[in-house]
């Protein structure tokens, strides 16, 4: 058995995943910023007897991901797994989007994720032996327009993870990706407070994403399905280096990879009429929310739709 290291576990794929691995048996450190804001996990734990102690490390902060390393290393042999989770999410036009969006989702998800790999590299390197799985998502090949930030931090995290697996091959650390699609999970919730889209928006193709995003949470995909995935690359049922994981993951990456950059760019201009006959060929019912006299505003929590007016 493992013992397991997790960002990002009050909520979503993170809290599935520490169920998971614990419930088969590993050793799982469940780590958040804020524990006493997020008990769930920790009376979950308690109520079940698993093995899972939730700490406190906030991504952000290199002196939290030090100080709860250290205390996992005093407390174990060894780190074997660290699961990079933790992420956030913003949309909007390029234009429109503050900077600090943009910031923010690079700071978080890339260089949270960095900060993390370099805090438990030394441990793993000395023992010759660790595995190290980046949760990053379909966003990182499957650009998709009012998605930029979001999809460059994921981007830059799987240039990370290739060239990272490349440098600890020699020291027998494995580096790899799960590509989560869209997964009911509360990141749609905690993006949406920020409104990150102005009422008198310049881009009204906007409503495509919130559209998109709105059909594709209605197939309601657990965030269990990406713990079944780390766990089997945890349990060595797998090999490979990327990992889509949720009903349409695989899909939607290999569109993208069997389309011309340039018909993707393409799509971006075509009518409201033609993305709908293209997303309706997908299975997404996204005409009604397209034809809404208001945006679609995303609320994961109970999957409820509120709205966004335009003006």
């Amino acid at each position: 058995m493992s013992v397991i290291l997790i960002t990002g576990c009050s909520t979503g794929i993170g809290y599935a995943a520490a169920e998971k691995l614990a419930r088969n048996g590993h050793t799982v450190y469940a780590t958040m910023r804020n524990p006493e804001g997020s008990p769930q996990l920790s009376q979950l734990a308690e109520d079940n007897d698993l093995p899972i102690t939730v700490l406190p490390l906030d991504v952000n902060d290199e002196q939290s991901i030090q100080s709860t390393v250290s205390l996992i290393l005093d407390n174990e042999e060894a780190i074997d797994v660290l699961v990079n989770n933790a992420g956030v999410a913003s949309w909007g036009a390029a234009e429109e989007l503050p900077i600090e969006s943009f910031k923010t989702d690079m700071e978080t998800n890339y260089f949270g994720t960095l900060r993390c790999i370099k805090a438990v590299l030394p441990s793993m390197r000395k023992r010759k032996s660790g595995s190290i799985i980046n949760v990053t998502s379909i966003a990182a090949k499957f650009h998709a327009n009012f998605f930029s930030s979001y999809c460059a931090s994921k981007a830059a995290v799987e240039a990370l993870s290739e060239a990272l697996a490349q440098e600890l091959k020699p020291f027998n650390i494995e580096v790899t990706i799960v590509e989560p699609g869209v997964i009911k999970t509360p990141i749609f919730s905690k993006a949406v407070k920020a409104n990150y889209i102005p009422d008198n928006t310049n881009y009204p193709n906007v409503r495509r994403l919130l559209s998109f995003f709105a059909a594709s949470l209605e197939r309601e995909t657990p965030p269990s399905v990406v713990a079944d995935v780390i766990n089997d690359i945890v349990e060595r049922k797998s090999n490979k280096i990327r990992h889509p994981a949720g009903s349409d993951a695989a899909g939607l990456l290999e569109m993208r990879a069997s389309t011309s950059d340039e018909d993707w760019v393409t799509v971006g201009g075509i009518d409201d009429d033609d993305w709908i006959a293209a997303m309706e060929q997908m299975g997404l019912e996204v005409r009604k929310y397209m034809q809404a006299e208001e945006l679609p505003r995303l609320t994961v929590d109970d999957l409820s739709m509120q709205t966004i007016p335009i003006e």
